[in-house]
Order: C-alpha cells, then structure tokens, then sequence
C-alpha cells in the first residue's frame, strides 16, 4: 500500500476574503490534496514532473505558504535550529550563520542565532536560552578544545552538531584545517620563503591548533627549521593581528613571509607592515584564511585559503537532522588556496 503523508495546512496573504489553503492550490492546479502536499513537503525530494511543476507555479501565483508550526507539531518540534556564535561582528562567523541559515531553510527549518563571544560561561547560558525556545537543536561554531557543552549535550541527548571546530567526538562539519595551513606555508615555500612567521591564533580551537599542525608539517618537509620565536599565538581579530604582528615585524630579524590563520588576522598583520613602511607583496608575504569576500577587493588583494562555507553549512545541518549516528559523524571538506598580489618570491631571490 502506498503511503500518502497526511496534507499539511497553509496560509499566506488574504485572497478573496480567505487565507489560501492547500485545497485552493489543488483545485487551482486540478490535482489532490495529496499530490500538492507531497510537492510542496520540503522534507521529501522535489518531483520535477509536470504536474508538480504545475502545483509549484500555481502555489507560487495564489501567495500560498506552509504553516509552519502546524507542520513542526506534526513532526514533534517546533521548526526551529539554534545557532551559537562567538560574535558577529567576525565576518567569517556572519557568513557562517548565513549560510547555516540557508541551509535549514531547505530542509523546512528556520535558524535564529545567539553569541556568546569566547566565554564558556556565556556559551553555557546561550545555549540553555536557545534550547529554553524548544529549538529542535543547536549548532555550535563556539567549541573550544576545553569545551564541556558537547559533551553535556551529548549526555542529555539533546541533537546538535559542531561547525567549523570539533572536539573529536560530537557530530562536526569543518574544513580540512592542517591540509589548509599545509597548503599556505607550501605556497610560501615554493615561492622561495624560508624565513615563515605564523600568527597562530587562540590555542583553545581545533581551527587553529590544525593550521598551525599543517605549517609545520609544510616546514618540516620542505627540511625548514621553525623558528619558535616566529609562532606567535594571538586573539581572532584585526586588532590582535596588527598588534602581534607589529611585535613581529619590527624584530631585528623578521620573517620575508607570514602566514595567519585567519583573514582578520592577516588584515591585521596589512596595518602592522604599512605603520613599519613595509611594501605588502614586495617586501612582505601574507597568506591569510578563509577567504572572506573582502580580501579580494583589498588595494593590494590578499592571497587567502578558500573554505566553502555553503558545503560545511549543508553538512551541519544534515548531521544535525540525522536520525541515526553517521558512520563518519566528522566531516571535513577540503580547502583551495587562492594566490593573490599579497605573496610573491622573496626581494632576494
């Protein structure tokens, strides 16, 4: 016997006096109920056939839309992701949620976000707020390596999964982070540096901790000793990078190249190098991380590694929803480096 999914009801603008329901889609378009309700589910794979084109168009001309509280009240919940963020004012975290957001919408959830800056503390209590609004789950671009909400999470069954960051253990969708800072320090490499500062970052975050694993793999393969002194750990942002990165650059002996672990960072690191009179891209390289839309646009355009924040949101989310434990609850999608006029070969070579 088939299975028919029971119609879900909706309502939109006012039409003839009356909220247009799923009934006048159907019989706008000639078809049933059922047929409209399967089309129109965004849980189920979109039908491209004619008649659910038909039934898309014509719901789309009558203003129809979903009510979405009846609908989460037949599936248990309330149609809602919460999504905990350090800040965003962080460009990158902004993005993130955007793209988390857009995510959920596919999968007929709808995603609201609270912050928590870097503060376990304030983590802790986001995230009793959000889930005090019965959010259907949580996804955590705050987890530090010390973190104790997953595991709290976890122990109360409670869904969630990690972006960006992991602890290891909790359903996580991120970049390849060490094949990403492999992949700076080798373009800094190849293009004939030697002398490779890093701007590491916190250490509380497997984003950084990774980055900084793959410069050294990069150094230690290229037979490049580390300079200790040049892996300068640090804040996520703009102010951190400048600050730290004028302490670097205005040592007797500097590095040709940086790499910084992210693109704040490394605009930081810009405005440290203009207040010392260094020309970015001739007398200093800078590779930044993940690329954010503003790093191209730069008077002197920053070469950056590319992470495809859409795919790690996808990926989120969809674990977030998985009924059952994936086989591999860690995702990792891998990064690109995009050169740009910020690096080039040392002045000496």
């Amino acid at each position: 016997m088939d299975f028919n999914p029971p119609p879900y009801q909706g309502t939109n603008r006012i039409l003839g006096g009356k909220s247009v329901t799923m009934q006048d889609v159907a019989e706008a378009a000639g078809v049933s109920i059922s047929t409209v309700s399967r089309v129109l589910d965004e849980r189920l794979p979109p039908s491209r056939s004619k008649a659910a084109e038909r039934v898309r168009k014509v719901a789309q001309e009558l203003g129809y839309r979903r009510d979405i509280m009846a609908s989460s009240l037949r599936r248990g919940g309330t149609g809602t992701i919460g999504v905990l963020v350090p800040r965003l004012s962080d460009m990158v975290m902004a993005l993130v949620y955007e793209a988390v957001f857009r995510a959920a919408e596919r999968h007929g959830y709808f995603a609201i976000v609270a912050t928590s800056g870097d503060d376990p503390a304030q983590e802790q209590s986001a995230a009793e707020s959000l889930l005090d609004r019965r959010v259907d789950g949580l996804i955590l671009a705050t987890s530090r390596l010390d973190d104790q909400l997953p595991a709290q999470l976890r122990q109360r069954q409670i869904p969630h999964s990690l972006i960006l960051r992991t602890d290891g253990v909790s359903r996580s969708a991120l970049g390849n982070d060490e094949q990403g800072g492999y992949l700076a320090t080798r373009h800094l490499i190849d293009l004939g540096h030697r002398d490779i500062g890093l701007l590491a970052g916190p250490n509380f975050t497997s984003s950084a901790r990774d980055r900084q694993r793959g410069y050294r793999r990069a150094m230690n393969e290229a037979g490049i000793p580390v300079r200790e002194e040049w892996v300068c750990e640090s804040g996520y942002g703009i102010e951190a990078g400048e600050s730290v990165g004028y302490s670097l650059l205005t040592r007797e002996n500097r590095p040709s190249a940086v790499f910084a672990i992210n693109d704040d960072l490394a605009i930081g690191v810009m405005a440290a190098a203009h207040r010392v009179g260094l020309q970015l891209g001739q007398e200093l390289s800078l590779v930044g991380y993940n690329d954010i839309p503003l790093v191209a646009r730069l008077p002197i355009p920053l070469t950056s590694v590319h992470v495809p924040f859409d795919h790690v949101a996808a990926l989120a989310v969809e674990l977030l929803l998985a009924p059952t434990e994936p086989s591999d609850p860690i995702r990792r999608v891998m990064p690109t480096l995009i050169p740009r006029a910020s690096s080039t070969p040392p002045a000496s070579s």
